[in-house]
């Protein structure tokens, strides 16, 4: 029978192309027998989905663990986040399964529109894709619990990464970039419930090209870089938190004539999220990712991200 032939990388690619509702079935039969649904965490403390697929805010993952389950029970998240800019679009959509408020997995897939820098470089209509898949452990620390005390929540995770850049793979691989690879990041996570306001902090361990969706490295560096990613946010009421986000980004393509043209820019996000529900949240943010490719397409990249996601 041909199915049991199918590798486990590509049973995973199928549900990806499917979308989250099927990546929420496979998710769940991952869970441990005997688990409990429940949704026993309070609104916005599991986070939203980031364009990676973690629980966090858009740009960067957070400690917390995704959904609202609590300890001995399970939860599970869908995503679907659009961003708009003057030249390029991203798409990216995704499912998280959250364990007894301890360990995260999750799986996302991006697709990136190059506009009018694919058509510059003789791809026109080139999409960018890449496929996430994502580990996090809750190490110590709880936000709610300890949010009378200066003890964050802390949680190490890895994203490990597969780029798909069509007909400008083999540029990139003369550039010195690979197609995959596997980050690891710590994030503490801090609520200060008194206050309203949630602060955290990531330090990722990255050679990422434009989050990878250019490959991993290049001819100025094939080393991992520590880059810190910054959120802060205000809980206007139980149900909407407004806040902001800063990605600082590795730059390893720079040396070369076309890599001065692709040197990174730190991304940033003024966000409002609006939590109706347990099963529903939605996202919109103004985002600034710079100038992407600043050789080609020189103006700043501006514009509008939105995202919702299902918790169950």
């Amino acid at each position: 029978m041909p199915a049991l032939t199918h590798r486990p990388s590509s049973i995973a690619s199928t549900a990806l192309a499917a979308g989250p509702a099927l990546l929420l079935v496979m998710m769940a039969a991952l869970a441990p027998a005997g688990s409990a649904w429940a949704q026993g965490k309070l609104l916005l403390t599991g986070g939203v989905s980031s364009i990676d697929g973690a629980a966090g805010g858009g740009l960067t993952p957070w400690a917390l663990i995704g959904s609202y389950a609590s300890p001995g029970e399970i939860g599970a998240t869908a995503f679907l986040t659009r961003v708009h800019t003057q030249d390029y679009g991203l798409t990216a959509y995704g499912a998280a399964l959250g364990l007894h408020d301890r360990f995260e997995l999750s799986i996302a897939r991006q697709d990136f529109s190059t506009g009018p820098a694919g058509t510059a470089l003789g791809l026109p209509g080139l999409h960018l894709k890449q496929d996430i898949f994502g580990a996090k452990w809750r190490l110590a620390g709880d936000a709610i619990l300890d949010s009378d005390r200066w003890m964050p929540q802390l949680s190490l995770g890895l994203e490990h990464k597969r780029s798909h850049a069509g007909g400008l793979a083999p540029t990139l691989a003369s550039l010195g970039a690979r197609a995959n690879d596997t980050e690891l990041y710590l994030s503490a996570t801090k609520l200060l419930l008194r206050q309203s306001t949630l602060l955290n902090l990531t330090l990722r361990a990255t050679r990422a090209n434009q989050n990878g969706l250019l490959g991993f490295g290049g001819e100025a560096s094939s080393r991992f870089s520590l880059r810190p990613e910054l959120s802060m946010a205000y809980l206007i009421n139980r149900r909407l938190a407004v806040g902001v986000e800063y990605r600082a980004k590795p730059d390893k393509l720079n040396p070369s004539a076309l890599g001065q043209g692709l040197a990174e820019q730190d991304w940033k996000d003024l966000f409002i999220a609006w939590t109706p529900s347990k099963q529903f949240s939605l996202t919109a943010a103004y985002v600034d990712l710079g100038a992407v490719v600043p050789g080609i397409v020189p103006r700043r990249q501006t514009g509008l991200y939105v995202s919702a996601q299902l918790a169950y």
